[in-house]
């Protein structure tokens, strides 16, 4: 996640540094917690959130026996890791929704430009999609008159069912009119849409006040821009002194790589923070889970979040379909667009590498950030789309004229689909020695696959793998604009020559 970006390279920094050091002197911890307290500070954390965290780490390090340890710098890690979950908010369910009303009324405010009409919405496809609720978009802002008009636009897009009154109508009014009206309409869920203000106005939060003294919404939370950092938590102090807030939303947590505001906010006003807003779309608003994003500040993953995803994105009867194919020893080009396809349904592939363990230290190679930024997979994609049927089905059958022919059509080199091609083989290849066991991610498949917690119909693993065992990773197609071919034998003669009159 690019809001932690920063901090996760400075911390993974430290704790290597540790880990080189066999048994650690107490004067190595300190200097490590004075490592992170900077690496804190610098991720925009609140001095006083910062101080505090190193203290109980630092406190816990030297009373649990870590110097004379085996693994010192494990534990210090495992010690680090349980003080970030509670300071982004403790592992007691305090960031779950509550949803016990007749219907329940979720209250959004926050200042405009924080996102919270595109909240709003976000959060009824959410409700819908994942909890099976009917919910009433309310749009009760009536000060800024395209927030009505873009509620509506929102709601004809997700097919959500939106009230609204005429500019002018008083907002409190508006409130209570929409609960008898959502009791007509079967909605089991209402979400009001509140006026954004510029700052702290003594106005408009009596306004607010008066619609949460009328309608007494079940939750009333705030929606606060993650990128602006301390801003956001002095404005939910303002916030939660005026109105009592439950809980808060942070939006375009994907869009700085800082992250500080949401390390500080529960500490500073002990509210939890109940999701996060992680791109434009309107599905990118996905639950808080403080245990999931310290391990992914820590750069340990977050395989829990990816095997959820991939529930979501693969079609279980094409990935059992693919999975015998394997065991016959039959996958074909066809079967892998079929699993890109379902990855790329994941969302970008950047975001699905960062939530494997281990794989931070990869994304920050040179050659790894190209494949990546270039987006190869769409390449890759209309290289395979050029073939004939019978040639996805057997690209044995594919020769040098019609290599050629399927370069031409995809508008890429012969170079990249003899590229391709090899890789496709040295997978092919791996897939049949899977019932092996071998494999770098065969240990953890195993782990995350047993009692029903790996990904649909697979046993565990990843789309079409059997058992869960991977085997070894193939390699990314390279990005274009790389010399392969003739261009890298004769980039590597030179070389070699080079080195050869020195």
């Amino acid at each position: 996640m690019a809001m932690f970006e920063s901090l996760s390279k400075r911390l993974e920094g430290i704790f290597n540094n540790l880990s080189g050091q066999g048994k650690l002197t107490e004067e190595d911890v300190n200097a490590a917690l004075r490592e992170v307290r900077i690496a804190l500070i610098e991720a925009d954390v609140n001095l006083k959130v910062a101080r505090q965290f190193v203290e109980r780490v630092k406190e816990k390090a030297i009373g649990a026996d870590v110097l004379g340890s085996l693994s010192p710098a494990q534990q210090v890690l495992s010690i680090v890791n349980d003080e970030l979950i509670e300071v982004l908010g403790g592992t007691e369910g305090k960031n779950k929704l509550e949803l016990s009303g007749n219907p329940p009324v979720i209250m959004l405010v926050g200042l405009q430009g924080s996102g919270k009409t595109t909240t709003a919405a976000k959060l009824g496809r959410y409700l819908r999609d994942k909890q099976g609720m009917r919910p009433l978009l309310v749009a009760a802002d009536m000060y800024r008159p395209a927030a009505v008009n873009q509620l509506k636009a929102l709601g004809k897009q997700l097919q959500l069912p939106v009230y609204w009154e005429q500019m002018g109508a008083d907002p409190v009014d508006i409130c209570v009119n929409a609960l008898e009206h959502a009791r007509e309409q079967a909605c089991n869920v209402i979400i009001l849409d509140t006026a954004g203000r510029l700052n702290i106005d003594e106005r408009m939060m009596e306004e607010v006040r008066t619609i949460r003294s009328r309608v007494q919404p079940h939750e009333v939370l705030l929606v606060a821009d993650a990128m602006t950092g301390q801003e956001a938590v002095r404005v939910a102090k303002d916030f939660n002194e005026a109105v009592s807030l439950t809980g808060m939303i942070l939006t375009k947590m994907d869009g700085d790589a800082r992250g500080g505001a949401a390390l500080s906010i529960r500490a500073v006003t002990g509210l939890p923070v109940k999701f996060m807003g992680v791109g434009e779309k309107t599905d990118a608003l996905v639950p808080f889970h403080p245990d999931r994003l310290a391990s992914r500040i820590l750069g340990m993953g977050d395989v829990l979040s990816l095997i959820e995803q991939a529930q979501e994105a693969i079609d279980e009867e094409e990935a059992l379909k693919a999975q015998e194919k394997l065991k016959a020893g039959k996958f074909d080009l066809e079967d892998f667009l079929t699993a890109m396809r379902q990855l790329k349904r994941m969302g970008p592939l950047r975001s699905v590498m960062e939530m494997l363990p281990g794989f931070n230290k990869l994304l920050q190679m040179p050659e790894m950030e190209e494949a990546l930024e270039s987006d190869q997979l769409k390449y890759v994609e209309a290289m395979i789309l050029s073939m004939t049927k019978e040639e996805r089905r057997n690209p044995d059958i594919i020769n040098g004229s019609r290599r050629k022919r399927i370069a031409a059509g995809s508008g890429t080199k012969v170079e990249e689909l003899n590229a391709l091609l090899k890789q496709f083989n040295e997978m092919r290849s791996v897939f049949r020695q899977i019932s092996t066991g071998k494999g770098p991610f065969a240990q953890l498949m195993r782990q995350y696959g047993k009692g029903g917690g790996g990904f649909p119909g697979l046993g565990g693993g990843f789309p079409g793998l059997g058992d869960g065992n991977m085997g070894e990773m193939p390699a990314l197609p390279k990005p274009r604009g790389k010399k392969t071919g003739k261009a890298a034998r004769k980039e590597k003669r030179k070389k070699q020559k080079a080195r050869g009159r020195r």
